[in-house]
This record gives C-alpha cells, structure tokens and sequence, in this order.
C-alpha cells in the first residue's frame, strides 16, 4: 500500500492529518478482515451529546476486543477506531527478533535503555539477573539501536505470558499509528506526554489545580466551540483544566456530567485527556474523549470497564450531582490562551518540537519500536520514553521520578 508524500497536512476540526479521514478509513478498509475487524458500529446515538463515537469489534484479538472511535465528524471517528484497532493487532502479532536474556548478560555488548526509569510494577521482581525477553528499538535522538523489555512493546495478552513478565507497566500507551511514519510517532510521543501530565497535574495540590480551571469563553477555536456548545445542548456540564506539564506541550483535561442527573439513567462524570502541539487539537482530543468515555460505559462493550446496572446506579447518581455541583460552583480563572501553542508546517516540525520538549524536561531518551509490517503497509509504532509517568490508576502503579518529586512539592 503506498504511502502518502509528505505534503501539508490537512487540518480539519479538532485534527491534523496528512490525508483525510475519508481517505484514511477508504485506505484501511480492505484490510480489515485480515485483521480480524468484524464491524465499524456508530454508537453515537445511544447517547444525546452527538459527538460522534464508533467502536470496532475484533472478536479472536488478544487484547481488547472492542477498540473506540471519536471525533468532530463520523469519518473523523471512524478513522480513529479502525487505527486503534490496527495497531493493537500489530502490536498483538509482532513477528521481530527478541532476546531472552538478562540485563546484565546484554549490557556490555548490547545498548540498554535506562530500566531504572522504566514504570515498573509494584510487585517487580526485576533486578540485574532476572531473565526475560528484549526487543531492539531506535534512539529518536541519535538513531542508534537501543534495546527495550518486551513487555512494555507487545499487546499479546493471552495467557501463559511471555518469560518474565510482570516486572513492567503493560499499556498501549505510545502505541500508535497513522497515515505516515511521522503521523504515528507524534500521536504516540503526544500520548505518552499526555499521561505524564496528567498525573503531575493529579498530584498536584487543590489550589494549583484550582488555578488551571479553563473559562470556556476563552475558546476561540471554532471546532472546540462547537463541541462546547453541543454538551451545553444535550444539558451537559463540561470542565476543562490544562495540565500541560514542564514538557511544555499542550494538554487538557476534561470532565463531563449532566447538569441536572437523570435518576432513571444515572450516568456518573466521565472524563478525557488530550495533549498536541497545537492546544486546538488537545483540547478537541480531551472533548471527544469525554463523550467517547461516556459512551463506553453506555453500550457495556468494554471488559476493562466499569459498567451501569440496579447494583451502582445510587452511587453513580450520587457521583454525578456531587461533580455537576462542583463544576458549578468552581471559579474558572485560566484562558485558554496562556496553553501553548506550537503550529508546525511539517510533520517533521512537529517531530523535532516534540524532542526538543523532552530535552528541556531533562529527558534524555526516547525509544520507537517499528512494528509496521510491509503486507499491510499501515506505519505502527511503540515509543517509551523513560521517564516520563504513565497513568496514576493503573494497576499496580508506583510512582517514579517526577511523580514523586510532584507529591513531594505537596507534602504537608
């Protein structure tokens, strides 16, 4: 499948693509069988926002079944969960070379990414001469091999796992894809900024993040005010906060609850995340996240999430007066503006940005896995960037170098 040229990209509501989604959906769709993709289901309706949502079933996947789907147009969404789709499939199927070796057997012949700060697990038994398996990736920053732990690149869940699992964090966070190398890379690098933020700014004390609370009439941006204004018509409280980190790249939280709770339909708040270079895109990445979220938990599809029944929905009514009523009474004193804004011409520009984010945080390394596989012709990439956070909830989380410096700063 040939791959788009590096031509401007085209910047649409809430995205930057190097074709658009159209032509990106148009492009996967003959490949779906071979990757076990059975449906595209516009779940849209089965909410009242409108913001479009799609989830995509692959029924035999290894990992999640059910892969989501949201953006400011249906095409948009669906472009979205069929390449969530594909690269959870690519990372389930990874046919590349791998060491089954221990740290220190590899460490004087083979470079090694700093493990010590790689998230690992709370029950990590991890050390020097602990054996498991390694995958070699590239050093973004002087493109050399560096080798990585397998279990932080694979997405192959089923059981028995891999020799020596359990020792770091398994996500798909910085697992991406996209229409062009550099496409894939820079959701991924996004993301994993993205996660790091988000749990600086969730450990933050309650008087900072007071103060990063967005006034929405400070959205200027017409894609975002549209999504605004289609929560304020479904009767939908949404709140924003930026949590752009000392990365420097725009990041947004957001929550969202009805205004006034549905006793009969208890939904309880939802939230969604989204970090870009351009604070346009992170905040419509945040926006449509949430009502993705919520339509999640809606259609029940998802094994990793909670779901609505009689034995919760107190509780999730509870949940969501408590949080309407905050998002009320909550002073919202930052502009949208003071997030920071980098528009790059290039997909190269953005790329280099983005590294040069990282140095300035102090972090020195950023290693891409290529997991595309020339059949298909769909670029899909793993990035770890030691250092940086994952997500707080996740199970077995520990927090490492910045998170505990970020508590520190919040200790009585």
């Amino acid at each position: 499948m040939a791959e788009p040229t590096l031509e401007r990209e085209h910047r649409l509501a809430g995205t930057h693509r190097l074709i658009p989604p159209e032509a990106t959906v148009a492009r996967v769709r003959g490949l779906m069988p071979l990757m076990g993709i059975t449906r595209v289901a516009n779940v849209t309706g089965l909410d009242t926002i409108g913001i479009p949502v799609v989830m995509v079933i692959r029924p035999n996947a290894r990992s999640l079944s059910v892969s989501q789907g949201k953006g400011s147009e249906l095409a948009a969404a669906q472009a979205s969960g069929l390449m969530e789709a594909i690269e959870l499939y690519h990372a389930e199927h990874i046919q590349l070379p791998l060491k089954l070796a221990t740290f220190n057997e590899l460490r004087f012949t083979h470079r090694m990414v700093d493990v010590t700060a790689l998230p690992r697990l709370s029950v990590s038994q991890f050390h020097g001469h602990f054996r498991t398996l390694w995958i070699e990736g590239r050093n973004l920053f002087d493109g050399g091999s560096t080798w990585v732990p397998y279990e932080m690149v694979h997405m192959d869940y089923t059981l028995p796992l891999p020799p020596g699992s359990g020792s770091f964090l398994m996500s798909s966070s910085g697992l991406a894809s996209g229409n062009h190398p550099l496409e894939a890379l820079r959701h991924a690098l996004c993301e994993l900024i993205e996660r790091d933020a988000t749990t600086l700014f969730r450990f933050s004390n309650e008087e900072v993040r007071s103060l990063r609370r967005v006034d929405p009439s400070t959205v200027d941006e017409p894609g975002c005010r549209a999504l605004l204004e289609r929560y304020a018509r479904a009767g939908v409280e949404a709140g924003i906060w930026e949590t752009t980190s000392d990365v420097g790249v725009a990041a947004f939280s957001c929550i969202i609850v009805d205004a006034d709770p549905n006793p009969q339909r208890p939904i309880g708040p939802m939230g969604g995340m989204g970090c870009h270079p351009s604070r346009a895109v992170a905040l419509s990445r945040a926006l449509t996240e949430a009502a993705q979220s919520r339509l999640t938990v809606i259609t029940g599809a998802r094994d990793d999430v909670r779901h609505l029944g009689p034995q919760n929905s107190e509780e999730e009514l509870e949940a969501a007066r408590r949080m309407r009523d905050r998002l009320v009474a909550e002073p919202r004193v930052r502009s949208f503006q003071d997030a920071p804004d980098f528009q790059g011409c290039s997909l190269e520009e953005d790329r280099a940005f983005l590294l040069e984010r990282l140095l300035a945080a102090g972090l020195r390394e950023a290693v891409v896995v290529d997991l595309t596989r020339s059949p298909f012709g769909i670029p899909v990439v793993r990035v770890i960037v030691p250092g940086l956070e994952p997500l707080n909830d996740i199970p077995g989380y520990v927090p490492g170098r910045r998170a505990r410096e970020r508590l520190s700063e919040t200790a009585p």
